[in-house]
């Protein structure tokens, strides 16, 4: 007993709470809640067994010219509206560079071990095992707390933060896109494969080694590219 004549159960209930462990609380609270609903699958930052995706997008940054029609489609087929900053796929110019080594196409790598998806404490950035496995945001289960944006291993990060929803957004191969018009996803079609005006951007069902990101640049220059007067090298 101390001189308030309190003991330290009686104390702690008066006390306010911390808000470190407030926050703590409301993160666990949702951690429990979401794997309750999502199953014995998704354990946040402990998955049992991630399944590969099974689609992925490689680009020939030798081929993009960077116009930004990707960005624009992507936009236009996830939000009805064109804007650069809402699209699922980036395009880097470094103006100091030489031609074709000054634009950088960052699609999103659906990895393997998704580190994006393990740092989701509610199980909203989850593989969509009805749809090949694509690694996608549930935009109503996500928080905003961006653990996934921090968790991606490259720059820039292929998980975007939406300034409207206030939300994490990713890539999701147009699975999830009710402005496309058309079936996307694993299967259909890819907004920024349909609309790349010199074929810079394609699909394949093949997982580029996940060891290397140039693993995820390929050659796609055909007949057409070389009628121009350019080498296969070029």
């Amino acid at each position: 007993m101390s001189s308030d004549g309190l003991n330290e159960k009686e104390r702690a209930m008066l006390e306010p709470e911390n808000p470190g462990r407030r926050k703590f609380m409301m993160v666990a609270g949702a951690t429990c809640a979401a794997a309750f609903v999502a199953g014995s699958f998704f354990l946040p930052g402990k998955l049992e067994a991630m399944p590969d995706c099974k689609g992925f997008l490689v680009v020939d940054l030798k081929k993009c010219q960077g116009c930004g029609s990707c960005m624009m489609a992507c936009s236009l087929g996830h939000h009805g509206a064109t804007s650069q900053s809402l699209s699922r796929i980036q395009i880097q110019q470094d103006s100091f560079a030489d031609y074709p080594g000054d634009v950088f196409m960052a699609p999103c790598h659906q990895c393997e071990d998704a580190p994006c998806v393990q740092a989701c404490p509610v199980a909203a950035n989850r593989p969509a095992l009805e749809m090949g496995n694509v690694r996608m945001i549930d935009q109503k289960r996500c928080i905003g707390c961006e653990q996934c944006i921090d968790a991606c291993q490259f720059t820039p990060s292929r998980v975007q933060w939406d300034p409207k929803q206030h939300k994490a957004q990713k890539c999701d191969l147009c699975t999830d896109a009710p402005y496309l018009g058309e079936k996307g996803g694993i299967g259909g079609t890819q907004a920024c494969v349909k609309v790349c005006p010199v074929k810079a951007i394609s699909f394949t069902n093949k997982m580029p080694d996940q060891s290397r990101e140039e693993s995820y640049q390929v050659n796609l220059r055909g007949k057409g590219w070389f009628a121009r007067g350019f080498s296969k090298e070029d």
